[in-house]
């Protein structure tokens, strides 16, 4: 008689992960709760400007004491699996590095690119575990004809988190449950609630897990306080698109493609940036429709739905998570790149940031803009 299949529950102590284990503990599958400490949440606590209270933030301590007492309430076993140093090195890091040379990085993809789901699965090895399953909200299913794993968006289109999962390979895929995939928020409380866990009201965590409020500047300058280094001089010159010098700012980490407010400029009309150059230190502000993009490059590529790409195709694309996916042709530059042109022109394509291409739900593929 063959031994019954063990699935390990990535749990982060919110309710979607905690309602995936529920549902599958439900169904009689055998299962192993795994939580990754990433981040110690109160480490930059004492430096100016970062607060003492860490409340609405994911991976934090209440957090992993949530997941713990849901486990024992399932009567799973569960583990919590140190990975502060991994954490530090493949994501706040490059972060940083990123951040400083003028780009603007996604720490959510990072962290399910290079650690969690890898990290989670080479665990779920170690104990025995034959899959994982995550509270993402996402499908995935063998396509027998293509020989491929397929990453798709869920039924709830409005917690579709498969921007942040264009990474995964292939044998992430076929190793991994997306239970929520066919589900929608309002109805994963209510079945959290019929299990009688204590999360099911938890609200949704809103902050990345070492940045509070989002403050991207205010965590450099302690991160490098903290590591004895000093936030590198990047000043210079603000620019209009003619080149023309119409002031000075205090370091290119300030700013974003985007960004308005924080210029210190004074304009009849409103400014925004629209590049950043870290070799000179120059950044180029202009008018809303100077925002406007009809192409972007992307490197450091992943394919889901096709092995490579060879010629063009037609697209959707997502350059920013709450983006409205715009439909483009992608074609190949060379081997490490690919170039996409919209149909219609797109405001605030920010290097750094991911650009994922679909075909209907079906995720083909994504990469970083350059």
């Amino acid at each position: 008689m063959s031994q019954p299949e063990i699935i390990a529950v990535a749990m982060s102590g919110g309710v979607d992960s905690s309602a995936v284990a529920a549902l599958l503990r439900a169904q009689g599958h055998s299962l192993i709760g795994l939580t990754l400490q990433l981040w110690n949440q109160r480490r930059l606590a004492g430096h100016e400007g970062m607060p003492e209270s860490v409340q609405g933030r994911c991976c934090s301590i209440d957090d992993v004491y949530d997941a713990r007492r849901v486990a024992e309430q399932l009567d799973i076993p569960y583990y919590l699996v140190n990975q502060q140093d991994r954490f530090e090195a493949e994501v706040v890091k490059p972060f940083v590095s990123e951040y400083l040379a003028g780009r603007t990085p996604i720490p959510c993809t990072l962290c399910n690119n290079h650690l969690k789901f890898d990290q989670l699965l080479i665990t779920a090895r170690q104990i025995g575990a034959d899959r994982i399953a995550t509270g993402h909200y996402a499908r995935n299913h063998f396509d027998s004809v293509r020989n491929r794993w397929i990453l798709s968006r869920p039924e709830d289109k409005s917690k579709d988190q498969t921007y942040f999962l264009f990474g995964l390979t292939q044998d992430q895929l076929s190793r991994t449950l997306f239970p929520l995939g066919e589900m929608n928020k309002p109805a994963v409380r209510v079945m959290a609630s019929e299990a009688g866990l204590n999360v099911a009201a938890k609200p949704d965590s809103q902050e990345i897990c070492f940045i509070p409020g989002g403050d991207y500047n205010t965590f450099l300058k302690a991160y490098l306080d903290e590591q004895g280094e000093p936030l590198p001089d990047s000043s210079g010159e603000l620019v209009s698109t003619t080149g023309e010098v119409i002031g000075h700012h205090a370091g290119i980490h300030s700013f974003t493609v985007g960004q308005r407010k924080g210029l210190g400029l004074t304009s009849p009309e409103p400014l925004y940036v629209l590049n950043i150059h870290p070799d000179s230190h120059q950044v180029t502000v202009g008018s809303d429709a100077d925002l406007m993009s009809r192409d972007l490059v992307a490197n450091r590529l992943n394919w889901i739905s096709i092995p490579e790409l060879i010629e063009p195709i037609r697209v959707s694309i997502k350059i920013r998570h709450r983006h409205t996916p715009a439909m483009a042709t992608l074609s190949r530059v060379d081997q490490h790149h690919v170039r996409a042109l919209f149909d219609e022109p797109q405001r605030a394509v920010t290097p750094g940031q991911s650009a994922v291409f679909y075909q209907e739900d079906e995720v083909v593929g994504g990469g970083w803009i350059v």
